[in-house]
């Protein structure tokens, strides 16, 4: 068993499942959830890069984070991996274990266990919108529920995608000799870009920066159709005016972006919103375009699952655990280490 363990709350949940500092450690299965170290044996959520870390002696994940953390990692071959498809439960010492989509990425899941009949979920980090990337968020009724709390400030509510993907088309109409840049993070946000530029009906070829290829490939070989896009460093005589260019965020202001035409900087973030955050990026068209749950959909998350213990991780904590006692829900914030409070940072 792990000895690392800080002292548990007595009488409650957290006898059994409890933060420390490797992260959220389950006593009775012996493993820890999207642990910030490498450890004997871990759950992840999903692959993005505070959550999946490198180097754990064993890993547990849907075999879509598992196929991600095997692209972004040289020393998966050094890890046993056991792949759950979302459903399936596994016993792991006196815990059974499911995963359920969180819809969040490809592959991103929610972390179902159940002890004793109690029954806690880890959302790890999710959104509730409808996303052609990866299957939607389930809610699962459960004694204590763990949420990210990225967007927790009534401040934030994110427009619709559709009227923000028509922003960059109308950008596009109305200067169509520039070229569009657009930062996407590449896990996630890249492809789910494409797909809403395909569904607002633009089918014509979208420029990659090489950083993005090997993601948009793997989401490819998991039935993710992207349509006709190509890489910029493949190009022949293309001038790119009147192209939309998708890259990493640091790329914008890099030398690599001087090769465009009068570049129109934009950049898919649900910060976007914040306009302080939009002038640091040098976003000329900033889209609000979040991989996460808002205000709202956080506060009807807590309602949807209907669980009496809430426990909130990174992001806007303390707003969130208000609402949720003001609501008679126990709530306290666990301020686990290791996570980042946007998934572009």
């Amino acid at each position: 068993m792990a000895t690392d363990t800080l002292n548990p709350t007595p009488s409650s949940s957290r006898t059994w499942l409890y933060p420390t500092p490797r992260g959220l450690y389950c006593a009775p299965g012996d493993f820890y959830i999207d642990p910030a170290v490498a450890v004997p044996r871990a759950v992840i959520t999903h692959g993005h890069g505070d959550h999946a870390r490198p180097g754990h002696r064993s890993a547990l994940a849907t075999p879509e984070t598992l196929a991600i953390m095997r692209a972004r990692f040289q020393d998966m071959p050094d890890t046993r991996q056991q792949a759950l498809k979302y459903g399936e439960t596994v016993r792991i010492g006196d815990v059974d274990v499911s995963l359920v989509p969180a819809g969040h990425i490809l592959g991103s899941a929610q972390a179902v266990l159940e002890h004793r009949g109690r029954r806690i979920v880890v959302s790890g980090d999710f959104k509730r919108r409808p996303d052609p990337t990866c299957p939607a968020f389930e809610p699962v009724p459960c004694d204590v529920f763990i949420t990210e709390a990225t967007f927790a400030l009534p401040v934030f509510h994110h427009p619709s995608d559709a009227g923000e993907i028509g922003k960059l088309l109308r950008s596009l109409h109305t200067f169509p000799e520039r070229t569009h840049l657009v930062g996407v993070y590449a896990l996630g946000k890249c492809q789910r870009v494409i797909k809403l530029l395909r569904a607002a009906g633009y089918d014509k070829r979208i420029w990659l920066h090489g950083g993005l290829a090997s993601l948009c490939t793997l989401y490819q070989k998991h039935g993710i159709d992207l349509g006709d896009i190509a890489l910029v460093s493949d190009a022949v005589l293309e001038t790119f005016k009147g192209a939309i260019v998708l890259c990493p965020p640091s790329a914008i202001a890099d030398r690599w972006s001087r090769r465009f035409f009068e570049p129109i900087p934009a950049m898919a973030s649900g910060w976007m919103s914040v306009r302080a955050r939009a002038r640091q990026r040098g976003a000329e068209l900033p889209l609000i375009i979040s991989d996460h749950a808002d205000w709202s959909e956080l506060t009807q998350t807590l309602r949807d699952v209907g669980a009496p213990r809430v426990w909130v991780t990174h992001g806007r904590e303390e707003a969130l655990v208000h609402y949720a006692r003001s609501m008679g829900i126990e709530a306290e914030a666990l301020h686990l280490a290791g996570r980042e409070e946007e998934d572009e940072s």
